[in-house]
C-alpha cells in the first residue's frame, strides 16, 4: 500500500560501501516511577555500558526518565520540573555518544499541557526531538488525558544513516483508531530512513511477544529496513513490561533480542544484522511465571517492601501463589500459615506442610474454631431459629482474613491475596476474607492456567505436593463441599470467561462458539456483572492477559443491562 522507492537499495548501499558500520545498543531499563535519582543512575550506568561495547548511539524505552505510566503525577509542577533536572543530567553525560532517551514535553500551546518525547541527546546537547503521535485511549492506555499528539515524524543522522524515529503506538497503526499513519510521514518524506527505531513501554500480556514479532516482521519486511525496538521491563502496579527489546533486519528476520522480564542490552551492528537471524521466541507458560515472579518482586521492592506472608490451604491457588512468593522475594522473606477449621481435612494440613517444607519457606499453624466459637455465641441471639447457610461459610474467610491481616500488620509484611480470574469473575469469593490483601497475585490467571503452572513449576521435581494437584478443588467451608458444587467445571468456565470477558463476544456467541447451553452462558454472564462491586474492592492484581479485572475494564456497578 505505501512503498518507501528506493529504501532497500539505499540501506544496502549505505551499509555495506559508503559508510562505516553502526554500532547500537538497545536498553531496556527498569524506571521507578518519580525516582529521578535512580533513573539517572540507571541511564547513565547502561550509557556507560554501552560506550564500552563502542557503541554510536543508546537508545533507551519510552518515558524512561520518569518511568511509565506517571499518570496524575503529570498534573504535579515539582515532578516536572524533577523531570527536567534529570533530563539536564542526562544530557551532560551523552557528549561522546548519541542517546536515544523517552521524557516529557511541555507543550505551550492550546490543548493538553505535555508531550510524550523521544529526546537525541549529542554532545551534551538536545540534538532533536518527536512527539508521540498516536495517543492510545483503551484497555489500560489514558495517553489522551496528559499529552498532546504530535504532528510530525523526524529522521535524524547517525554516522551517514538515517534514523527513523517512533515512540510505542506510532508502530501501532489501526484504521479504526487513528485518522493518519505515521509511517506514512516517513515513507514519503524528502530523507529515506535507513532504519526505524522505536522506543516503548509495552505491557506485558499472554501472546503479546509473538503478536508483537510478527507486526515487526511485517513493518520490516514492507518497507526494507531494519526496526529496533527498545522496551521497557519491570512490574508497575498491575502492569508488567516484559522487555524483551529486539532487533528485526530487512527481510523480515529476528537478528538479536534481550532477555525478558531484567533490565538487559543488547549490542547490534548494520555489517551483520542483514545476514544472521535467531528463531522467532515462542511464548510458554515459563513466561507467564517469570511476568508473575517479576509483577510481584517489583510491586514489593518498590513499594519498600521485603516480606510477605499467606494463608496456604493446601490447595491449587495458595500453592502456586506461595511459589511464585518464594521465587520472587526468596523463602526467607516468605510466611505461610495454615488456617484449619473443623471442616478442614488432614490431607489438606499435611499439603500444606509438605508444600512449605519443599519451598523452604517458614510455616505456622494457626486454627480458627476458637475464633468461630465466639462469634457463633456472640450472633446466636441474632440468628436463632435461622438455619445455616453461606453465612457461616463466608465467617470462616472472615475470621481468616482478620488474622492474616493482624499478622500482616505486626510483622510488617504484606499479605498476598491467593484467588484467580475464574473465582474472581464469578464471585466465588469472599468479600473482606479470602478477598483480604497487598496484592492479588493470581487475579489475572484462569483456575485451568493455575494448573499448568503447578505442572511447570513441578517440572523437574515435586514442589507442589502431586495430591494438591490431583484432588477436586475445594474451600472446606463445610463438610464434602467441593468447587464444581456451585460452578461450572472450570474447564467449561475458563472457555466462557475467556469468550465473554477477554474477547467480548456476545452470550449467544459465546455459546454458539463453543457449543454450550445458553442459559448457562447467560448465567456466567449475570454472575459477573453482579460481582463488579466486590472486584472494586479487591487487591491490585497482576495483569497478564489482554483483558484482566482492574483499570483496563470499566464497568458500572449499578446497572441493569442483560444480554
Amino acid at each position: 500500500m505505501f512503498l518507501w522507492a528506493g529504501c532497500l537499495f539505499f540501506y544496502v548501499f549505505s551499509t555495506n560501501i559508503g559508510f562505516p558500520p553502526l554500532k547500537i545498543a538497545l536498553v531496556q531499563t527498569n524506571p521507578i516511577i518519580g525516582d529521578f535519582t535512580q533513573n539517572v543512575q540507571v541511564i547513565r550506568h547502561w550509557t556507560d555500558k554501552a560506550r564500552q561495547a563502542g557503541c554510536d548511539l543508546a537508545v533507551f524505552p519510552e518515558l524512561s526518565i520518569c518511568g511509565y505510566p506517571p499518570q496524575d503525577l503529570l498534573e504535579r509542577s515539582n515532578f516536572l520540573a524533577a523531570h527536567d533536572r534529570a533530563l539536564t543530567e542526562i544530557r551532560e553525560h551523552c557528549r561522546d555518544i548519541i542517546c536515544v532517551v523517552g521524557g516529557l514535553e511541555k507543550h505551550a500551546q492550546p490543548g493538553k499541557p505535555l508531550y510524550n518525547t523521544a529526546f537525541v541527546l549529542e554532545k551534551g546537547q538536545i540534538a532533536q526531538r518527536v512527539h508521540k503521535q498516536l495517543l492510545p485511549a483503551y484497555d489500560v492506555f489514558d495517553e489522551r488525558r496528559y499529552f498532546q499528539a504530535g504532528k510530525q515524524s523526524i529522521t535524524f543522522a547517525c554516522k551517514g544513516l538515517y534514523c527513523a524515529l517512533t515512540i510505542c503506538e506510532d508502530i501501532w497503526w489501526q484504521q479504526k483508531l487513528y485518522p493518519h499513519n505515521p509511517l506514512d510521514d516517513l515513507a514519503l518524506g524528502a530523507v529515506v530512513p535507513d532504519l526505524l527505531i522505536n522506543i516503548s513501554a509495552s505491557p506485558y500480556h499472554l501472546g503479546k511477544l509473538e503478536e508483537r514479532q510478527r507486526l515487526f516482521s511485517e513493518l520490516s519486511s514492507k518497507y526494507g529496513v531494519p526496526l529496533l525496538y527498545a522496551n521497557q521491563v519491570g512490574g508497575q502496579d498491575s502492569l508488567v513490561f516484559d522487555g524483551h527489546s529486539m532487533l528485526i533486519n530487512a527481510k523480515g528476520q529476528l537478528h538479536a533480542m534481550a532477555e525478558g522480564f531484567i533490565e538487559d542490552m543488547i549490542v547490534v551492528d548494520s555489517n551483520t544484522w542483514s545476514q544472521t537471524q535467531v528463531p522467532f521466541s515462542t511464548e510458554n507458560t515459563a513466561h507467564l511465571e517469570q511476568a508473575l515472579v517479576c509483577g510481584l518482586r517489583d510491586y514489593m521492592h518498590k513499594s519498600g517492601f521485603t516480606k510477605a506472608l499467606l494463608g496456604i490451604s493446601g490447595g491449587i491457588d495458595s500453592a502456586v501463589t506461595a511459589s511464585i512468593a518464594c521465587k520472587a522475594l526468596g523463602p526467607d522473606n516468605v510466611l505461610t500459615i495454615a488456617l484449619p477449621s473443623p471442616y478442614t481435612s488432614q490431607a489438606s494440613i499435611d499439603d500444606a506442610k509438605a508444600l512449605a517444607s519443599n519451598l523452604g519457606c517458614s510455616f505456622k499453624v494457626i486454627p480458627i474454631e476458637p475464633a468461630m466459637q465466639a462469634y457463633t455465641t456472640s450472633l446466636q441471639p441474632f440468628f436463632a431459629g435461622m438455619p445455616e447457610d453461606v453465612t457461616e461459610q463466608n465467617l470462616q474467610a472472615r475470621i481468616r482474613g482478620n488474622i492474616l491481616m493482624a499478622l500482616s500488620n505486626k510483622f510488617k509484611s504484606i499479605l498476598l491475596s491467593t484467588g484467580n480470574k475464574s473465582e474472581l469473575a464469578v464471585g466465588y469469593c469472599t468479600l473482606y476474607g479470602d478477598m483480604c490483601g497487598g496484592i492479588g497475585v493470581l487475579a489475572d490467571v484462569s483456575k485451568m492456567r493455575v494448573y499448568e503452572l503447578a505442572k511447570w513449576m513441578n517440572r523437574e521435581k515435586e514442589i507442589i505436593p502431586q495430591n494438591t494437584i490431583e484432588r477436586p478443588p475445594t474451600a472446606e467451608l463445610k463438610p464434602d463441599q467441593l468447587d464444581q458444587d456451585d460452578l461450572p467445571p472450570y474447564d467449561v468456565l475458563d472457555a466462557i470467561l475467556q469468550a465473554y470477558v477477554e474477547n467480548d463476544l456476545g452470550v449467544e456467541e459465546v455459546a454458539a462458539s463453543l457449543q454450550v447451553d445458553v442459559q448457562l452462558v447467560q448465567d456466567v454472564a449475570r454472575r459477573i456483572h453482579g460481582n463488579e462491586y466486590k472486584r472494586l474492592q479487591a487487591p491490585l492484581g497482576i495483569r497478564v492477559t489482554k483483558k484482566a479485572f482492574g483499570i483496563g475494564r470499566r464497568y458500572p456497578i449499578v446497572q441493569r443491562f442483560q444480554e
